[in-house]
């Protein structure tokens, strides 16, 4: 890939998603404490000092970092002109791999409505036609019931269990592995 790919909107029924801004750092900073407690199961331990503003910028910033090196797309996820969520490609490997890994979260308050669902498959579909990606992978801890109902109806595939995979909220944790390749893609989104 010579150039990453442009950092448009790409619009939804339900929801829409944009590369994330140094301008969104404080709707970001609200989003996040707001969910705080909500999303501690499922993400690494953060410092307190995460939760501040100046960390916020500084992490949308290396976010535009990597957007501008091919190493990774994070994407906010935007419903009525605000900012309910994000969703992320990250640890770009290209070459023969040409591969990334799916993250993804929603506000509380406007969990299991489908708009996860939705930036999920714009994302995909972002993956595949901007990113040029070959493959897409997800790992999910198999207590989250929700993240793993996403992942099957999107039409990923379970290729395995991976023990001790992850380190989140201080705790070694199993994860699920997905994956959906560019070709797998085609086929589902044709018979969406």
């Amino acid at each position: 890939m010579s150039e990453p790919p442009s950092p448009r909107i790409v619009n939804g029924s339900l929801v829409s998603i944009r590369r994330l801004e140094v301008e969104d750092a404080r709707v970001l900073l609200d989003l996040r404490v707001r969910n705080r407690t909500f999303l501690e199961p499922w993400e690494p331990l953060r410092a307190e000092d995460w939760y501040s503003l100046a960390a916020q910028i500084e992490d949308i910033e290396a976010g535009l970092d990597d957007w501008q090196h091919d190493r990774g797309y994070r994407l906010a996820i935007v419903r009525g002109g605000c900012v309910i969520g994000g969703v992320s490609l990250s640890e770009v490997v290209r070459g023969v791999f040409d591969n990334a890994y799916l993250g993804w979260y929603v506000d509380k308050a406007h969990g299991r409505l489908g708009f996860g669902t939705e930036a999920v498959r714009l994302l995909i579909d972002f993956a595949f036609a901007d990113a040029l990606l070959h493959r897409v992978q997800a790992a999910i801890i198999p207590r989250n019931v929700a993240s793993l109902r996403l992942a099957r109806k999107v039409g990923f595939r379970e290729e395995g269990l991976a023990l001790r995979y992850l380190r989140i909220n201080g705790t070694w944790e199993d994860h699920k592995l997905f994956a959906l390749t560019s070709e797998e893609w085609t086929t589902e989104a044709l018979s969406r």
